[in-house]
């Protein structure tokens, strides 16, 4: 395989120790084609523990760019990608959007570009990722109306669009698709990405195993969390970090028709009923 150029995109938010830990493993990378280049660019909203200092004296190779807390996951991946295409910066021939808190496996940009060179040119590689606990699949591609996660098999597994945590671009995907849409300032960004993609006419597989160690954020956080009330869970669930409706409506309007309508308002109803139930007191 000829030596390849790939331009890693990051964006981080106060997680110090995730995102050393990510650099770290992404440094030790093996078994890659001889003089591969790999060059990062992380975009950092705002941290207060210390990360873009910490970043620059453990990897002063990463480009660091640091931005405002109003800047979130979508939009910082935005900035990094500008920031690789930025004049007077060798060609690249990849992309890969790598999550932060994303602990690679040592031979997995190999096992990327391996898939890559066996489905073909011109495809996108989601990397799967498991749990740390076990090898439970935590984000991985997404398939069917359901968006199931697509399971490792040994070989590459077709895909419909994607979770943004590992994600292999070809040069020719993102001149053809495109940066995440810019309506998206956190969430649904990769989503909307992977079908528009696959609207293309564009093909994404996800690799034969797993590349990569991510658990699952905690489950019942944000609107989900038992004891707020329905004006504070509404706040949360319409809040970039989730569910934002204008975005979600694009979303919807989209991917969804024609059951838009319907969907765009089904988040916010389950959150306010949920919230408006009351459990009776042990032994009530």
């Amino acid at each position: 395989m000829p030596p390849v150029r790939i331009a890693v995109l990051m964006s981080s938010h106060n997680r110090r120790a995730k995102t050393l830990s990510a650099l770290a493993a992404l440094a030790g990378q093996r078994e890659l084609p001889e003089d591969t280049t790999v060059r990062t660019y992380l975009v950092d909203a705002g941290s207060t523990d210390g990360t873009p200092e910490a970043v620059r004296a453990a990897h002063p190779e990463v480009e660091v760019t640091t931005v405002g807390t109003d800047i979130y996951w979508s939009h910082g991946m935005r900035i990094a990608s500008r920031a690789s295409r930025r004049s007077g910066e060798p060609a690249w021939d990849y992309q890969l959007w790598l999550n932060d808190d994303v602990t690679l496996e040592g031979d997995a940009l190999a096992v990327l570009l391996d898939t890559a060179h066996a489905v073909g040119p011109g495809k996108v590689v989601v990397g799967a990722v498991r749990a740390s606990a076990d090898d439970r699949t935590t984000y991985s591609g997404r398939r069917g109306r359901a968006l199931a996660l697509v399971e490792p098999t040994g070989r590459p597994e077709p895909c419909d669009t994607y979770n943004g945590n590992v994600v292999l671009l070809p040069r020719t995907v993102c001149e053809r698709v495109g940066d995440i849409d810019e309506v998206f300032q956190h969430g649904m960004g990769d989503y909307d990405h992977g079908f528009r993609v696959r609207r293309a006419g564009i093909a994404a597989y996800v690799t034969p195993c797993h590349v990569g160690i991510c658990d699952r954020n905690p489950p019942h956080t944000g609107s989900r969390e038992p004891g707020i009330g329905v004006r504070e869970a509404l706040r949360r669930i319409t809040s970039q970090r989730e569910l934002p409706p204008r975005q979600w409506w694009v979303y919807c309007l989209r991917h969804c028709w024609p059951r838009a309508p319907l969907l765009m308002f089904s988040p916010y109803v389950k959150t306010a009923v949920r919230c408006s139930v009351r459990r009776p007191p042990a032994g009530g």
